[in-house]
C-alpha cells in the first residue's frame, strides 16, 4: 500500500502541474480577449457616437463661410479655425479635407509647406461604406501613420469643388494617452484575474483530485488484492465510479484472467489423468505383447503349434489395441487443435452405414449381438458431409454401443427423413444397462469411462472426437434412454443439398 501511496501522491503532483499550467494558459489567453474586446467595444461605441460629426461640421461651418476662396485655393484660415476648434474641444480627433479622389487637400497636422512631396492619399471604399450606412463598424486609413482607425466622414459640394470631410476619432496621440493608462490596468487587471482564477481553481481543482484519487486508491486496492492472489477480487458498483471505463475494463480483465487460469487449471488436470490413463493402457497391451514374446522366444520348443498360434493372435491383438489407442490419441490431437478441415461432398448415409456394419460383423457375431440397419428403401438418403469425419463418428458410436451391449444383445440403427426433407436423422441404439444422469453429463468429456463398462480398453476418447466431428460440422448429438427399455440412443443430424442451398 505504500508504493500505491507513493503513486498516487505522484500522479496527484502531475495532475496538479497539469492543471496549473491550463489555468495560467486560460488565464492569460482570457486577459488578453479581454482587453481585445474592450478595445474593439470602445472603438464602435466611439464611432457609433460620433458617426455625424463630419456631417455637422459641413451643415454648420460652411453655409456662412465657403472653405475654397474665389480663386480656388483652399481657406486654409477658415479652415484652420475650425479644426482648431473641434480639436480644442476633443484632442482625439483629427480633421481632414479630401478631395474626391480621396487625396488630403488640408490637415492641420500634416505639414502641406512642400509642394513637391506627394499627397496623402484615402482610400475611399471604406468611406462610401460608411456614408452609406454610418450604423456598421468600420475603419479607414489615417493619413499621418497609416494606419487603421476608425473615422466620420461626410461629402460636400461646393459651386464646382466635390470632395469629403474626413475626421479620424482615435489620433496618435489619443492612442499614446491609451497605450500609458493601459499599462497600469493591464497589471492590476491581470493580477486580479490571474489571482481570482487560481484561487477558485485551486479549491475546484483539489475537490476534484480528492474525488479521483480516491476512485484511483480504491481501484488500486482492489487490483493489488488481484495481483497477490485474490482471483475473486473485483472493483465494486464498478458502473457507477467515476472512472467507470477504468473500473469496468479491469473487472472484464480479471474476469477474462479468471476463466483462463480456470481453463489452464482443467487442461492440467486432464494432462495428469491423461498421462495416468495413456500410461495404464500402453503398459497393458505393452506388457502383454512382451510378455508372449519372451515365452514364444525362450520356450519355443516347449510350445505347440495350437498354443503359438494362440500366443500370436493374443500379440495380433494386443497390438491392433495399441494402434487403434495411438491413432485416437492422435485424431482427438489435431481435432482439439484444429488442424483438421472439412472436405464436405454428397453421399449416401445409408450406404456407409451398412458398409461399416458389415465390417463389424466378425466382432458382433463373437459376442452373439444382433446389428439391424432401418431405412426407407423409397427415399434416397444422400446427405452433404465430410464423408470420412462421419464414417469415423458412426464407426466410434458403434464401437461404444458394441463395447456396452451385453452377449445376444442387439443394436440398431435407423435412418430417417424429417418432416422438412431437407436434413437426415441417424439414430443409434444399444440394449446394454445404459447409463445414469450424473455420466450423461459426461459421456463426450476426454478421457471420460463410464463405472458400467466391462471393457476398459481406450482411454475415452472415443466419444470425445464424436462430439469434435459433429462441432466441426456445425451440428448437434442428443444422448438418451427410450422409456421402458434398456439402453441408450444416440442421435444425430445431417443435412442434405437441398438444406445446403437455403
Amino acid at each position: 500500500m505504500k508504493k500505491s501511496h507513493l503513486l498516487s501522491n505522484k500522479f496527484i503532483i502531475k495532475i496538479g502541474a497539469l492543471f496549473l499550467i491550463i489555468i495560467l494558459t486560460i488565464s492569460v489567453l482570457y486577459i488578453f480577449v479581454t482587453f481585445f474586446l474592450l478595445e474593439k467595444f470602445y472603438s464602435q461605441t466611439t464611432q457609433r457616437l460620433n458617426a455625424n460629426v463630419a456631417a455637422h461640421l459641413i451643415e454648420e461651418k460652411f453655409k456662412k463661410s465657403s472653405p475654397f476662396l474665389e480663386d480656388g485655393e483652399i481657406n486654409t484660415v477658415l479652415f484652420d479655425d475650425i479644426m482648431h476648434d473641434m480639436m480644442a474641444v476633443n484632442r482625439a480627433i483629427e480633421v481632414y479635407l479630401l478631395n474626391d479622389r480621396g487625396g488630403v487637400m488640408h490637415s492641420l497636422v500634416l505639414d502641406h509647406s512642400n509642394k513637391s512631396e506627394p499627397k496623402k492619399k484615402v482610400d475611399l471604399a471604406p468611406v462610401k461604406k460608411f456614408i452609406a450606412n454610418n450604423e456598421i463598424f468600420i475603419q479607414g486609413d489615417d493619413p499621418k501613420t497609416g494606419d487603421q482607425k476608425i473615422f466620420s466622414a461626410a461629402p460636400f459640394k461646393i459651386k464646382d469643388k466635390c470632395g469629403y470631410i474626413y475626421v479620424i476619432l482615435a489620433s496618435e496621440s489619443y492612442e499614446n494617452v491609451c497605450k500609458s493608462i493601459f499599462k497600469g490596468y493591464f497589471s492590476k487587471l491581470t493580477f486580479v484575474t490571474i489571482f481570482i482564477t487560481m484561487l477558485l481553481s485551486v479549491v475546484i481543482g483539489w475537490i476534484f483530485i480528492i474525488v479521483i484519487s480516491k476512485n484511483l486508491l480504491t481501484i488500486i486496492y482492489y487490483v493489488n488484492r488481484f495481483k497477490e492472489g485474490d482471483l475473486d477480487s473485483r472493483i465494486p458498483n464498478a458502473k457507477e465510479s467515476n472512472l467507470s471505463i477504468l473500473a469496468t475494463t479491469f473487472n472484464e480483465m480479471a474476469n477474462t484472467i479468471s476463466m483462463n487460469i480456470n481453463e489452464i487449471q482443467s487442461i492440467n488436470k486432464f494432462k495428469k489423468e491423461l498421462i495416468a490413463n495413456v500410461s495404464h493402457d500402453l503398459r497393458s497391451p505393452l506388457t502383454i505383447i512382451r510378455g508372449y514374446a519372451e515365452t514364444l522366444k525362450d520356450a519355443e520348443q516347449e510350445i505347440t503349434e495350437k498354443n503359438r498360434k494362440e500366443f500370436l493372435n493374443i500379440i495380433e491383438d494386443s497390438a491392433i489395441s495399441l494402434s487403434n489407442l495411438v491413432n485416437r490419441l492422435f485424431d482427438y490431437s489435431n481435432l482439439d487443435a484444429n488442424q483438421m478441415h472439412l472436405n464436405k461432398t454428397e453421399f449416401c448415409i445409408t450406404e456407409l452405414i451398412l458398409e461399416i456394419t458389415k465390417r463389424y460383423s466378425i466382432i458382433t457375431e463373437n459376442k452373439k449381438i444382433e446389428m439391424y440397419v432401418f431405412y426407407n428403401t423409397n427415399c434416397e438418403q444422400f446427405v452433404f458431409a465430410d464423408k470420412n469425419l462421419i464414417e469415423r463418428v458412426i464407426q466410434n458410436l458403434l464401437e461404444n454401443a458394441i463395447k456396452y451391449t451385453p452377449r445376444e444383445g442387439k443394436v440398431f440403427f435407423y435412418i430417417e427423413k424429417n418432416q422438412a426433407k431437407d436434413k437426415i436423422i441417424i439414430k443409434i441404439k444399444d440394449t446394454g444397462p445404459g447409463i445414469s444422469l450424473q455420466e450423461q453429463k459426461f459421456i463426450f468429456s476426454k478421457y471420460f469411462q463410464t463405472g458400467v463398462s466391462s471393457n476398459k480398453n481406450g482411454v475415452g476418447l472415443g466419444l470425445a472426437i464424436v462430439k469434435k466431428i459433429t462441432d466441426l460440422h456445425n451440428i448437434d448429438i442428443k444422448i438418451y434412454c427410450e422409456s421402458n427399455e434398456k439402453g441408450f440412443v444416440f442421435e444425430f443430424y445431417l443435412p442434405t443439398s437441398d438444406f445446403i442451398k437455403k
